[in-house]
C-alpha cells in the first residue's frame, strides 16, 4: 500500500511511518514519544473537545461514544480496535497497521484507560499480512502496556467486520450482523459494555492524547475538524492511500494522487454501501460528512473509486452487486433473495442478454429491499445499484435496447474477491 506524500497537507498519522527495514516501534518512540501518562477523565475531555468522530463510517462522536460506554457501565467494560478492513477498495487500515502499529496500540491503551477498561481486542481478517506485523509490535512492547491485547483473525467477510459481528465472533458465535439490541455499548463482549472504533479513530486518540484538542482543530473542516484517510484508486494509480485535512475536495485529492482527470465520467464515493456521482459534481465536492449527506452520499469509510474512461460503470456494478450478494450473511429474505435478484439483473443489464421485461422486476426489487433487511447489508447495495441507474442513465439506455457499451467486455476494475468458507 502506497502513501501519497504531500508538501502542504499535514502528517499526523502517517508521520511515522516505517519501512519494512524499520524499527518500526523506534520509529514511533522519535516521532511521537512514550505514552504519554494521562488519566482517563482527561482523555475523554480531550477527544470530545477535539470534534473528533469515528473513522469506521458512521461518523459518530468518538468521545461522546466513549463517555457513554464509560457511564453506562456496571460491569468493567471492553475496547475492541476493528482493523478488519471489509471494503476491498479501502487500504487505508492496512497501511496504519502495517507501517504505524504503535499508533493504534497506543491508542488502544488510551481507551482502556478512558473508559476503564482491564480487557482490550485487536480484530483483522484472516490470513491478512499486518497479522504477524501487529504481533511482532505487541511482542516488541513487551510488558509495557497496562492491558493486554489479544489480536483475533476473523473470516474475510465483507459483513463481518461490522461491530456487532465482531462482538458475535469474539464471543464464540459467527461473525454476523444484526440490528437486534442490546448494542455493543450496551451488551458486547462477555455482555459487559464494549467500546468499538476503527483503528484510523483509536491512531487518532493516541495523537490527540500527546498534542492535545485545539492542534487536532487546527486542520480541517470546523465542524468536522481534524484530517482522515482516504484509499484512492483510478486508471494510473494502484490504490494509495492519502491523510488529508477534513473538507478537501475530491478533486484536490485526485490531482494530488496523480489521477487525470479528462475523459472521467463517475466516481464511486464511500465504498461498495457508496454511492456513484458524475465527476463533475464530485470534483467539486468536500470530504466532510455534512457534505456527502447533502449529496446523497457518505463518506464511508473513504473510498474514492474514479472510474477510468476505459471501463464500464454498468459492468463494475453488476460485478460489486454480485461480491456483495455472495457475502451477504444469509440470514433474512432481502439477502437471501432480493440482493441475488438485483445482482443477476444488473449481469444481465451489462452483457446485453436483457428482455425488457425484467426491468419493473428490478425496479421492484429496489423499492422493497430497503429497510427490511437483518442489517445494513442490503440497504447499502440498493444505494449503490439506486445510483448506478442514476449516474449511468444513457449506457443503461444503451445495455436496454441491446448495445452495450465498448467497455462492458473492458477487464475488472474494481476487486470483488470470493468469499472465503465458513464464519469462524
Amino acid at each position: 500500500m502506497t502513501a501519497v506524500a504531500s508538501d502542504t497537507w499535514p502528517r499526523r498519522l502517517l508521520a511515522a511511518v516505517g519501512s519494512d527495514d524499520d524499527d518500526l516501534y523506534a520509529v514511533h518512540l522519535d516521532t511521537w514519544g512514550a505514552l504519554p501518562d494521562v488519566s482517563g477523565p482527561a482523555i475523554v475531555e480531550a477527544v470530545e473537545g477535539s470534534g473528533l468522530l469515528g473513522r469506521g463510517g458512521a461518523g459518530f462522536p468518538a468521545g461522546r461514544k466513549m463517555r457513554t460506554v464509560a457511564a453506562g457501565a456496571n460491569r468493567r467494560p471492553v475496547v475492541v480496535a476493528n482493523g478488519a478492513e471489509g471494503e476491498p477498495a479501502s487500504g487505508k487500515d492496512a497501511l496504519l497497521l502495517g507501517r504505524a502499529p504503535h499508533l493504534v496500540l497506543d491508542g488502544i491503551q488510551l481507551a482502556t484507560r478512558a473508559i476503564g477498561a482491564d480487557e482490550a481486542h485487536l480484530a483483522v481478517h484472516l490470513g491478512s499480512p499486518v497479522v504477524g506485523v501487529v504481533r511482532a509490535a505487541l511482542a516488541r512492547r513487551g510488558t509495557a502496556d497496562a492491558v493486554r491485547v489479544r489480536v483475533h483473525e476473523i473470516p474475510s467477510r465483507y459483513v463481518a467486520s461490522e461491530e456487532s459481528a465482531l462482538v458475535h465472533f469474539l464471543n464464540g458465535g459467527e461473525a454476523k450482523p444484526t440490528f437486534t439490541p442490546p448494542r455493543p455499548f450496551e451488551q458486547g463482549v462477555g455482555r459487559r459494555p464494549t467500546l468499538v472504533n476503527n483503528v484510523e479513530t483509536l491512531a487518532h486518540v493516541g495523537a490527540i492524547a500527546r498534542r492535545g484538542a485545539a492542534w487536532f482543530r487546527e486542520v480541517g473542516d470546523a465542524d468536522e475538524p481534524g484530517t482522515l484517510l482516504v484509499s484512492v484508486s483510478a486508471q494510473e494509480v494502484t490504490r494509495r492511500v492519502a491523510e488529508v485535512p477534513t473538507g478537501t475536495t475530491i478533486g484536490a485529492v485526485a490531482d494530488r494522487a496523480g489521477v487525470i482527470r479528462a475523459g472521467i465520467g463517475a466516481v464511486l464515493v464511500g465504498g461498495y454501501f457508496g454511492s456513484w456521482l458524475p465527476a463533475a459534481y464530485a470534483w467539486q465536492l468536500p470530504l466532510t460528512h455534512r457534505a456527502m449527506r447533502s449529496a446523497g452520499a457518505a463518506l464511508g469509510a473513504g473510498v474514492i473509486a474514479i472510474l477510468p474512461p476505459s471501463s464500464c460503470g454498468v459492468a463494475e456494478t453488476a460485478r460489486v452487486l454480485g461480491y456483495l450478494a455472495t457475502h451477504n450473511a444469509g440470514q433474512c429474505g432481502p439477502c437471501l433473495n432480493g440482493l441475488p435478484a438485483i445482482a443477476d439483473a444488473f449481469r444481465r443489464l451489462a452483457s446485453g442478454a436483457w428482455d425488457e421485461r425484467w426491468w419493473p422486476a428490478l425496479e421492484r426489487w429496489l423499492a422493497v429491499v430497503p429497510g427490511r433487511g437483518g442489517c445494513r447489508h442490503p440497504d447499502g447495495a440498493v444505494r449503490l445499484a439506486s445510483t448506478a441507474l442514476s449516474v449511468f442513465a444513457e449506457d443503461i439506455a444503451s445495455h436496454r435496447s441491446g448495445r452495450p457499451c465498448h467497455a462492458s467486455s473492458a477487464p475488472a476494475w474494481l476487486p470483488a474477491p470470493r468469499p472465503p468458507g465458513g464464519w469462524r
